[in-house]
């Protein structure tokens, strides 16, 4: 199901308007994970060679931004949903990202009810559940994999999955993996108390989101409470690509600066090298691409043509932003 997202005013109501079902969950029967690396005998990629490095020594969200603007660099933050195709190329295609040029990576939780994703994204959550990429099973790769890569790690789930595990179990099990930020579109702005306090004695930087509907004091409230970035949608509506990104994320970029020094990243409708260069030109601290990576997985004609169309998208993207 699509929904529209919109601010809405009430001190009632959520950051991002969405509903979440919680007799929706995505929580299988585990079934017993292997992670062996996707064969590439039969194909000429091969990809690089990861980064290694200690995933506690990894520098986490606000940090990475810190960093990136000591440089003078804008972060480049690709999306991907665990478990499309499957999970040994979700491990492979995180490795792909980070070699060339990620500065954070998001990861999708795939979730039976995404309404805050548009059909591309529904269309891998769904292949990815079919193919068991429950919590368990994500957290399992993701420990073996952290490990190696150089970038931080934030994950993209909705509220039912970590209400099923216990929010505090949730922060542990998620920390001790090497996750250093969380984005969770469909929690009120007022019920994250719980969320912020558990992700912020985990270390875990919970991100919240902002649209361009939102109303200039609920924006400041956002803006306060969020932690690593601030995560800018760019539109109306849920994620997909666009010909072309709104023009009013300028303006709502410059608003948010005059309030707050926080890193802010811009996401939804961003598909194209001109797209993402256009964003940074306006002052974003970074530009998250997610609906045109999961295409190119999800379409691909095999997991190894999918690796090498990844590594060689993301590279046009990351060189848009030198």
């Amino acid at each position: 199901m699509n929904m529209s997202i919109a601010s809405k005013s009430s001190s009632a109501t959520t950051f991002l308007h969405l509903q979440h079902n919680p007799q929706h969950s995505l929580f299988r029967p585990l079934r017993s994970p292997t992670f062996l690396p996707v064969s590439l005998k039969s194909s000429s990629f091969k990809p690089p060679m990861a980064t290694l490095a200690v995933a506690s020594s990894t520098l986490g969200l606000s940090d990475t931004f810190s960093k990136l603007k000591q440089d003078g660099k804008v972060a480049f933050i690709p999306y991907i949903t665990a478990g499309d195709p499957d999970l040994s190329t979700t491990a492979e295609a995180l490795k792909v990202l980070d070699t060339c040029g990620s500065d954070i990576i998001e990861l999708g939780v795939p979730y039976s009810d995404p309404l805050a994703d548009g059909p591309v994204i529904q269309a891998a959550a769904t292949r990815a559940l079919a193919k068991g990429a429950n919590l368990d099973a994500i957290l399992n790769m993701l420990k073996e994999v952290i490990p190696q890569l150089s970038c931080p790690v934030a994950l993209f789930t909705y509220y039912n999955p970590i209400l099923k595990r216990g929010v505090e179990k949730f922060m542990i099990t998620v920390k001790e993996v090497g996750v250093h930020g969380l984005v969770v579109p469909d929690v009120p702005l007022e019920e994250t108390e719980l969320l912020r306090q558990e992700a912020s004695k985990h270390n875990i930087e919970l991100v919240l989101l902002t649209t361009p509907t939102t109303p200039r004091e609920r924006m400041k409230a956002i803006v306060e409470a969020t932690e690593g970035f601030l995560y800018l949608v760019s539109s109306i509506g849920v994620t997909g690509a666009r010909a072309s990104v709104s023009g009013k994320v300028q303006s709502l970029l410059q608003e948010i600066k005059a309030e707050s020094s926080k890193p802010v990243a811009v996401g939804f409708g961003i598909s194209k090298p001109e797209h993402v260069k256009q964003v940074a030109g306006w002052g974003a601290d970074g530009v998250i691409v997610g609906s045109a990576v999961v295409k190119i997985l999800g379409e691909a004609k095999s997991p190894e043509e999918g690796l090498q169309e990844l590594a060689e998208f993301t590279k046009s993207l990351k060189a848009a932003l030198i």
